[in-house]
């Protein structure tokens, strides 16, 4: 009886013990975000262990004119995070028999201009068509690029792009179908919003539906992801939504995009959501043959270094090794919005970053984040 005794007195000595790590680790998670000050905008968090969301809190305000605090719930933009849902919407119609990943793009979008060389949707994929980005558009405040289209906003000037200067998707199409690339294809990697702008309507051309109907239909319901969307309409609400900000002297002002097409960015999404989206890599359910489809969706697209020499690139996501770690992540900046989403699957631990306000770095939360788990 006695060794029962010890038994049970062992487990529950271990299970205060876990409690109490579990609690000082989620204090540490606070102290990362303690520069956050309560009424400026600041981040929506997660933290995944063993497919548990064992951390979700909001630090700073969701909204500075009405004083709305982040509680963790709300719906952020989250800017090139967008990318894997948009590769996983090819992925699919190619699972599907509408495309061949090797195909040259023109066969679908036969009005692209005459790239001189094949360009195929895998190499756009993987940021090695040779495609151009945004500055080949318009120069901005750089100057004219060289063999760019440089256009001009209605006042005459560059065109800007973020929320001075608009242009509808159909009109932001009509330009990019002109860009040309910036060098041949398969030579080197070379990021490109202007790829998987096109990636959109790639999907729009072979499945007949906007990329933001498609990926509800095969994405965002079948995994109950219900806050998550890709945003190609400039006027319409979204409840519960962070809005973007941007320091300017002594406080802050709305940094907003009125820029809606989709693919490179635009996925509005939750912490919660994003939950559900990170525990799908480990069951998944989407696809005709779920487990085939996610090994392709980590395979990298090409054997080019990524971010840094030792990362490769797989279909919107950047993998590398981190202290002997695999990390597998993307992150996110546009007009008002940082964001950053790592994961690491063979421990299953996950950390979401979603901030509202530009200056704030989401990487250096992760990487904080990331470092009191494994110190533990």
């Amino acid at each position: 009886m006695s060794r029962i005794f010890l038994f049970i007195a062992l487990s529950a000595l271990s299970s205060m013990l876990s409690v109490a790590s579990a609690d000082e680790f989620t204090d540490g998670i606070d102290s990362v975000f303690s520069e956050i000050d309560s009424v400026a905008p600041g981040c929506s968090v997660g933290v995944i262990v063993g497919g548990e969301l064992v951390h979700q809190r909001g630090y700073g305000l969701a909204n500075l004119e009405l004083g709305v605090s982040l509680d963790g719930n709300n719906v952020h933009r989250i800017g090139s995070v967008s990318k894997q849902f948009t590769a996983m919407a090819v992925l699919l119609l190619a699972e599907e028999g509408k495309l061949d990943l090797n195909a040259d793009i023109h066969r679908y979008l036969p009005e692209l201009v005459d790239y001189g060389s094949p360009v195929t949707i895998n190499a756009m994929l993987g940021h090695v068509s040779g495609m151009a980005d945004y500055d080949y558009i318009s120069g901005g405040e750089e100057g004219e690029v060289d063999g760019g289209l440089n256009i001009k906003s209605a006042a005459g000037g560059p065109f800007r792009i973020g929320n001075e200067d608009y242009l509808t998707i159909d009109e932001f199409y009509d330009v990019v179908k002109q860009a040309p690339l910036r060098h041949p294809p398969n030579q080197e990697f070379a990021y490109s919003n202007l790829a998987y702008f096109l990636l959109s309507m790639l999907v729009e051309e072979v499945s007949g539906e906007s990329l933001r109907d498609y990926t509800h239909r095969r994405i965002f319901q079948p995994l109950g992801m219900t806050n998550t969307f890709f945003s190609d309409d400039p006027v319409e609400i979204v409840k519960n939504r962070a809005s973007g900000y941007r320091p300017k002297g002594d406080g802050y002002v709305t940094d907003m995009t009125n820029l809606f097409w989709v693919g490179d960015g635009g996925l509005h999404t939750t912490v919660g959501d994003l939950a559900k989206w990170d525990a799908h890599f480990y069951s998944p359910s989407i696809g005709n043959d779920p487990e085939t489809l996610m090994e392709q969706f980590l395979t990298p697209n090409s054997d080019f270094p990524a971010f840094s020499a030792n990362s490769v690139y797989a279909n919107g996501q950047a993998i590398e090794e981190v202290s002997g770690r695999q990390r597998v992540f993307h992150g996110g900046g546009w007009l008002g919005v940082t964001t950053f989403y790592a994961r690491y699957p063979q421990e299953k631990f996950s950390s979401i970053i979603l901030c509202n306000d530009v200056s704030l770095s989401p990487y250096q939360f992760s990487q904080a984040i990331d470092e009191l788990y494994f110190s533990q």
